[in-house]
């Protein structure tokens, strides 16, 4: 398992998958952060085992293609409580 660091980008990204925002360009959309910064942080985050991806493919019906959808595992849950204790003022920027 990949150890992974507490940071701002990390807590954003989970506490938007963990709010049901799954996707990629959704993740970019909810907190701004580029795709340099989202997608390298998702592989990380999924080696890690704090979350799950899998393609969906009833997003391609229409002829595009297929996107990665991202869970919340449940040791992601206890990383994202940690790091919201350590970065408090992240829980308000995104909002249920």
């Amino acid at each position: 398992m990949v150890q992974m660091n507490l940071t701002y980008a990390t807590t954003f990204i989970l506490r938007v998958i963990s709010q049901g925002r799954p996707y990629g360009f959704e993740i970019m959309d909810v907190t701004g952060l580029p795709s340099g910064t989202v997608y390298p942080a998702l592989r990380r985050l999924e080696a890690c085992g704090l979350i799950r991806g899998a393609w969906d493919k009833r997003t391609n019906k229409g002829g595009g293609p297929s996107r990665r959808c991202y869970q919340i595992t449940k040791p992601g849950q206890e990383f994202l409580s940690q790091t919201e204790e350590r970065f408090p003022r992240l829980v308000t920027l995104v909002k249920r």
